[in-house]
């Protein structure tokens, strides 16, 4: 009974972050690194529009990032939220040399907010432009059906630099996760947004690839991207998850896969919660690209689920050394070769002997 009262005071703590108003909501949340940009206070109906401010800017090895702001642009880029019914205007400021957009997945705008050359919906340098997101709920149709809502794991990114489609914005770093819930969904305590661009992990590649932490029992929520040309899977280590809109059953009848591995191929979105460790107990465990040849090359990163109280369990520390110890020096220059960027720089392993939630990385920055 502990153990459950516990669950539910971390739950409402959580809740009560995201519900503070619309000045709030426009700011990222302190554990999450997210945005909860339409979250109103329960009494309030759909309907309501929040406004945020993205900058994007240069970065280090000829990469470019999105940030909330200026100097704090990174890669993948703040993690978007929304609940359906709602409006988000994107103010996005280009503090770049380079022509750039905003594009999202899954969510509702004109032609002006498209984000495509195609509609000269995009920022020259130096330009600031406004982009409209609306979202809707689940309507009925005729024949008892119904048509699709908005909620769901999508993503955003940038649809004009280098080409018309935003291929060079998206080999160097613009983009980054959106999810529009559904009122009443369950939220996350810590959330981790991962993207598989051709054989990087969110522009990175092993051993310095993310290494994203949470401590025993908490609920972890994972948002999956992918871009690039190359086809992909993404398997996580010793968890699994209900292949559906949330990655959770809905009952004790719900038909939905149950699965540990899915494919995240260029363009496609997803997301799950679990249980940091359940069934399974505090330890490293891997999350990867299944294809054998990328996972081998340096698709390849770590969960560190550290014990309830936040020390380290044993062996972990030596497992994250195995990691860092070994040879992709040859693996990085090969990945970097390929895509025209700076030479990467070998990153020490990180002090992680001791309980520090600071370390809680949640877009492997």
């Amino acid at each position: 009974m502990g153990q459950h009262a516990d669950l539910l005071r971390r739950l409402l703590s959580r809740r009560s972050v995201l519900v503070t108003g619309a000045a709030a909501a426009t700011l990222p949340a302190a554990a999450l690194g997210s945005v909860m940009t339409g979250n109103p206070p329960p009494a309030k109906a759909a309907g309501a529009t929040r406004r945020v401010t993205i900058y994007a800017e240069a970065l280090p090895g000829n990469l470019y990032g999105y940030g909330l702001a200026p100097g704090q642009a990174t890669i993948p880029g703040p993690l978007l939220e929304m609940y359906e019914g709602d409006t988000l205007e994107v103010t996005l400021v280009n503090n770049t040399t380079q022509r750039l957009s905003i594009h999202p997945h899954g969510v509702d705008y004109s032609t002006e907010s498209d984000g495509s050359p195609l509609h000269l919906s995009f920022n020259n340098p130096g330009e600031t432009r406004v982009y409209t997101w609306r979202s809707r709920e689940m309507s009925a149709a005729a024949g008892r059906r119904f048509m699709p809502g908005s909620a769901g794991y999508w993503h955003y990114h940038d649809h004009a630099m280098g080409t018309d489609h935003g291929t060079g914005g998206l080999i160097r770093g613009l983009y980054g996760g959106l999810i529009v819930r559904r009122r009443g969904d369950i939220l996350p305590e810590k959330q981790f947004t991962v993207v598989f661009n051709d054989q990087m992990i969110n522009n990175k590649i092993a051993p310095n690839a993310p290494m994203f932490e949470a401590n025993l029992g908490q609920r972890v929520e994972w948002i999956a991207i992918g871009h690039g040309s190359l086809f992909h899977t993404f398997h996580l280590h010793a968890h699994r998850w209900a292949d559906n809109r949330t990655g959770m059953l809905e009952s004790t009848t719900d038909p939905s896969q149950v699965v540990d591995n899915k494919d995240l191929n260029p363009g496609n979105s997803f997301g799950f919660q679990v249980l940091a460790g359940e069934g399974v107990g505090p330890g490293v465990w891997m999350y990867h690209c299944h294809v054998q040849s990328h996972s081998d090359t340096g698709m390849v990163g770590l969960f560190l689920v550290r014990n309830a109280d936040g020390s380290m369990p044993p062996g972990a520390q030596e497992a994250i050394d195995r990691y860092h110890g070994a040879n992709h020096a040859a693996m990085q220059q090969a990945t970097a070769d390929a895509h025209g960027l700076a030479a990467p720089q070998f990153i020490a392993p990180p002090e992680v002997h001791g309980p520090d939630p600071a370390r809680a990385h949640t877009h492997g920055d």
